[in-house]
């Protein structure tokens, strides 16, 4: 699964630029599914099995990044975010451009030194003031992947370490008494938009997102993130936008106790997953998250422990290998 990851954050695809990828994993899971499609808004669908419970699994394939809002003269441009972009991350990073150019996030001097400027004191260098880059284009982040050896280090795991676990648990998964939609979704970092659609679409009759999560395991981190990397994958009880089903928390708990598989319990104090658009859908979808403790979240030095990823992926082949019991 490691080079599987290592392949997947290497493709830049910010939240709403997203064929490269969906191209990618299409061609990595054809074998392995019952039916493929892609729908209007940019998900990647596929099902495997039919009959029993409809289940919906959701990891989105976008990314943070950045659009081209102005170009100066001198080839600096100016930038609007896409998705949950941080300052503090931005000062000496590189974007790619999806045709391959690359730029250097600076920013204006200021009377402060030590403040960190907003983003709209900061400009991308693009290196020439006749760059082939043009107002409207899009870039991601760029970094390497690094492997540290169970722990790796790359830009956009967040979330494609949960695109990684569904890929995976879809080649191990001989059978399944359900009908199962595996959703690689699209503008989940723009507000959960990809799972919204198709959600709607596919009507499930159960719902789990495999995202990643805050972590609670560096220096001086609030008391109350209570997630470590290495401890196995976390099973979702609460966060911003959701608070998960209490049969899909205890369908979840039961089966990675029966299965001697560690697992951790979350309460995520902010933001939130396409667990929520799935839970909000029709009218109303029991739901839940497997979570990857993930540090430096929308950092483009994003690091999780291959561990936990392994873990969510036996989780999930034992929750598909049985009915559910609600």
């Amino acid at each position: 699964m490691k080079n599987l990851l290592r392949q997947l954050t290497q493709i830049p695809a910010p939240s709403g630029y997203e064929h490269q990828i969906r191209d990618f994993i299409q061609s990595t899971v054809a074998e392995h599914a019952d039916e493929v499609r892609t729908d209007a808004l940019g998900n990647l669908i596929v099902r495997k099995g039919s009959g029993g419970k409809r289940i919906m699994l959701a990891a989105h394939m976008d990314e943070i990044g950045v659009m081209v809002a102005h170009i100066d003269e001198n080839g600096f441009a100016r930038f609007a975010p896409i998705g949950g972009v941080r300052p503090a991350y931005c000062l000496g990073g590189r974007v790619r451009f999806l045709d391959g150019h690359i730029g250097v996030i600076n920013a204006e001097r200021t009377p402060d030194p030590a403040k960190t400027p907003s983003l709209d004191q900061m400009f991308i260098d693009l290196g020439s003031p006749n760059p082939g880059v043009q107002v409207g284009d899009v870039a991601a982040f760029d970094r390497s992947f690094e492997d540290l050896g169970e722990r790796v280090v790359s830009k956009a795991l967040d979330d494609r370490i949960g695109v990684a676990v569904l890929i995976e648990t879809l080649r191990r998964l001989k059978s399944t008494p359900h009908e199962v939609y595996f959703v690689f979704s699209a503008q989940e970092e723009v507000g959960v938009r990809g799972a919204t659609t198709a959600a709607f679409h596919i009507a499930p009759d159960v719902g789990i997102a495999v995202d990643v999560t805050g972590w609670g395991d560096t220096p001086k981190v609030p008391p109350m993130v209570d997630v470590a990397l290495g401890k196995g994958p976390a099973i979702k009880i609460r966060d911003r936008g959701m608070l998960a089903d209490p049969r899909v928390i205890a369908w979840m708990t039961e089966t990675a106790e029966k299965n001697g598989i560690p697992y951790q319990r979350e309460v995520l104090l902010s933001g939130s997953t396409d667990a929520r658009a799935i839970q909000l859908s029709r009218a109303g979808v029991p739901a839940g998250t497997i979570s990857i403790p993930c540090r430096y979240v929308h950092s483009p030095s994003e690091m999780v422990d291959m561990r936990d990823a392994e873990g969510a992926v036996a989780l999930l082949v034992a929750l598909l290998g049985e009915e559910v019991p609600f």
